[in-house]
């Protein structure tokens, strides 16, 4: 008996050795940015894009802009366009990125003078950006805060927390809130947090917050700089320019597409398969950010995943073939009951709220997102 429970240990021990491995080497999709050599202004560069891309490019975080840079230094321009663009209408953003929902002004912001915040004695208050003040960054990896008391500007405190951590921090809710309140000690002391201001959008309408500004940009000369380069000599951070100017520009093409269509989870991989290349399986936190990008276009509440349920191993599996590692589950859905003699459970995530996964029977008729092939142009 005691062989038959050690050999069950050290099965046990094998699948979770693979599945640590597998885990490791699981690849995400990378974003499609693609260099395109021809001088135009920006709003040509727009144009050009949408026709024969998805937008200009929209940049999501620095992995994104070191992927950028890849398809481009080769070429060795000056300048390049990419889709940000000022508009006139200021609205706060995180520099970690994610949707503002909670806020807690110790009194309600006025002009457009004072463009970052601080938090003091738990409340928050808007602050000029070039304020030295303490600050916390946030590191992913180990899901930490960490207080930094050497003063700073607001731009510098970025800088640190990006080239150190992760980002300033994120502040979602009440209890994010009190938690870092408890880390500040002094409550006569104000920190900058995660939160700005600014009037930029991306082409593309994604609400993307980040930004990768050359130092004093953007500082619109002359009044009339309102759409965004990469600098190639300033190691690929951001300048403001007149959209009048003639540059070279990136598109970028988005990787999913969502279908429309209500089909069941079997006959949407059928879909996928003869018209793309299959059912998106959402391996990073990355890939479920470009999931949520285009759950805004569903005509159903929930939307299929390339994820299905495995009756005779018990786990869950995405459709090309790999384990799930990274996941998004909604509250006690992750624990599939499968009927397995009638119906085997699939993955779905939802359209609205905060787009968490949930199990359904795979016969429920949904839209889904499909992982398509890439264009050539």
């Amino acid at each position: 008996v005691m062989g038959h429970y050690k050999e069950i240990i050290r099965f046990f021990f094998l699948m979770v050795t693979a599945i640590i491995t597998l885990c490791s080497l699981s690849e995400g999709i990378q974003r499609r940015y693609h260099y395109i050599n021809m001088n135009k202004t920006w709003t040509e560069a727009q144009r050009y894009c949408r026709e024969n891309y998805t937008d200009l490019a929209t940049v999501h975080n620095i992995n994104d802009m070191k992927q950028l840079m890849k398809n481009t230094v080769n070429n060795n321009p000056q300048y390049v366009w990419i889709g940000l663009k000022r508009t006139g209408v200021y609205q706060w953003k995180w520099s970690l990125g994610g949707p503002v929902k909670y806020l807690n002004w110790e009194t309600e912001p006025s002009d457009h003078t004072d463009n970052c915040a601080v938090m003091r004695n738990g409340a928050w208050r808007q602050q000029d950006c070039d304020v030295a003040s303490q600050f916390i960054c946030y590191n992913d990896s180990s899901k930490a805060y960490i207080i930094n008391t050497s003063s700073t500007t607001w731009r510098d405190a970025q800088s640190f927390c990006r080239q150190h951590h992760t980002d300033l921090i994120n502040v979602r809710n009440q209890t994010d809130n009190q938690l870092i309140h408890n880390i500040i000690h002094d409550p006569h002391t104000s920190v900058w947090i995660g939160l700005f201001r600014d009037s930029w959008e991306w082409s593309d309408n994604i609400d993307s917050a980040f930004r990768y500004w050359n130092s004093g940009e953007p500082n619109d000369a002359g009044g009339s700089e309102d759409c965004t380069v990469v600098g190639m000599a300033v190691e690929g951070k951001w300048i403001d320019m007149s959209c009048s100017r003639t540059y070279t520009f990136v598109c970028h093409e988005d990787e999913l597409i969502l279908i429309q269509e209500n089909l069941s989870w079997t006959e949407a991989v059928t879909y996928c398969r003869e018209n793309h290349v299959d059912l998106v399986s959402v391996d990073s936190q990355e890939i479920q950010l470009m999931v949520t990008e285009v759950l805004h276009q569903a005509s159903s509440a929930e939307v299929w995943l390339g994820l299905r349920h495995s009756c005779s191993v018990g786990i869950w599996f995405w459709v090309n073939g790999e384990v799930v590692c990274y996941q998004n589950w909604a509250p006690g859905n992750e624990a599939a009951v499968d009927d397995c003699e009638r119906e085997v459970r699939s993955g779905a995530v939802q359209s609205g709220g905060d787009h968490l996964w949930i199990s359904l029977p795979g016969s429920h008729k949904l839209n889904f997102i499909c992982r398509r092939k890439e264009k050539e142009i």
